[in-house]
């Protein structure tokens, strides 16, 4: 009852990436890397839950050259991020259940393409 249900932390990620992720989106992860130190990284090039969005130009079309960081994200960037808050959830909570406490956050890289970061803590 206390024992992770798989011997490695990289089994229960290739159980999210090919099992759970088919059961919910009808697909598997496209790919996922690793730092073998904890780190996962869950890239999917077509998130259906994505593929109907669209994120807008900044208004002058490029980034202000005395301060990149400084740089906000238009309202349809937040609203993006905003959808991938719930799958971060959804993979905290599957691998919470496995017994590996996590943390896990997106990227958008190209619509509909996103990854998700899943740190495991120790």
């Amino acid at each position: 009852m206390d024992r992770s249900r798989f011997g490695d932390h990289l089994e229960a990620i290739k159980f999210i990436c090919k099992d759970f992720w088919s059961e919910l989106f009808k697909k598997q992860i496209d790919n996922l890397k690793t730092n073998h130190r904890g780190t996962f990284v869950l890239q999917d090039t077509r998130f259906r839950w994505l593929s109907r969005m669209s994120i807008e130009p900044s208004e002058n079309g490029d980034v202000p050259h005395n301060n990149p960081e400084a740089v906000t994200e238009n309202k349809s960037t937040q609203v993006t991020r905003m959808h991938l808050n719930f799958p971060c959830g959804i993979i905290r909570g599957a691998l919470s259940n496995l017994g590996i406490p996590c943390a896990v956050s997106a990227d958008i890289t190209n619509l509909p393409a996103c990854s998700f970061v899943v740190r495991i803590k120790v």
